[in-house]
């Protein structure tokens, strides 16, 4: 094959993938022509669990006829005659669970971190290499940065509240609830800034204890905990309910 390679069109294609020793298992998937055959085989890892750096790539026909392999990382996949409804059969030494039924026959692998981080097969590398994840140090550093913010933002709404205060609670996908404030702080079932309110109606969880701590008093049913950025504080008179009206 010549070293440059144009591409036939700049349309995608449609194709079946399926895995060595796996043939059963197929893969419906839609991939661009302009392509290299290096990037394919960066998306095949993540969908067949192989590893791009070994993996082979056939194809095949709807007659199940091997059209071609693609060989060249370099070339762009549409200078390969593929078109839709091809089968493309990638080959690599894979782990299948079906292979490894009987654990106790298998001899145990061990590997220090040490020689895993110098291994170039692995998902860390792959992540590693296009910082992705916890790899992406900016991604990371954002993140973090955004928690505190949060975090800090929730620390300064609960130091803003009296006990006693009347609010309206608005958690997502809940009715609006009228409550007031009986308590303020952090907790030991989770962790950041809670606040307990004892609700106008019984539409609550617990009685302003929980797992046998109790950080309040009302009735059962009539207790809750909600986040800081759940409420509103304001002139909210309690509800009354005449229980004889039909």
């Amino acid at each position: 094959m010549a070293d440059t390679f144009q591409v036939v069109t700049s349309d995608f294609i449609n194709v079946t993938i399926t895995i060595s020793h796996h043939n059963s298992q197929c893969i419906e998937k839609r991939f661009q022509k302009g392509i290299t055959i290096a990037e394919l085989k960066g998306k095949l890892e993540l969908l067949t669990g192989g590893c791009s750096t070994t993996m082979k790539i056939e194809i095949y026909n709807k007659d199940d006829v091997l059209v071609c392999s693609l060989d060249s990382d370099d070339a762009l996949l549409g200078s390969y005659p593929v078109n839709d409804g091809m089968r493309m059969h990638v080959i690599d030494k894979f782990v299948l669970q079906s292979e490894m039924d009987d654990l106790s026959k298998t001899e145990k692998f061990e590997l220090s971190e040490e020689d895993y981080s110098k291994r170039t097969d692995t998902l860390k590398y792959y992540l590693e290499r296009n910082r992705l994840g916890k790899y992406n140090e900016e991604e990371v550093r954002k993140r973090e940065e955004e928690k505190k913010k949060e975090a800090e933002a929730e620390e300064a709404i609960a130091k803003s509240v009296k006990i006693g205060d009347r609010c309206e609670v608005r958690v997502p996908s809940q009715p609006v609830r009228r409550a007031t404030i009986m308590f303020a702080g952090q907790v030991e079932f989770k962790g950041g800034w809670w606040i307990g309110v004892k609700y106008d109606e019984p539409l609550g969880k617990n009685d302003g204890s929980v797992n046998g701590k109790r950080y309040f008093e009302c009735s059962p049913k009539y207790g809750g905990f909600v986040k800081p950025s759940n409420i509103t504080v304001g002139d909210f008179p309690e509800e009354t309910f005449d229980l004889d009206e039909m």
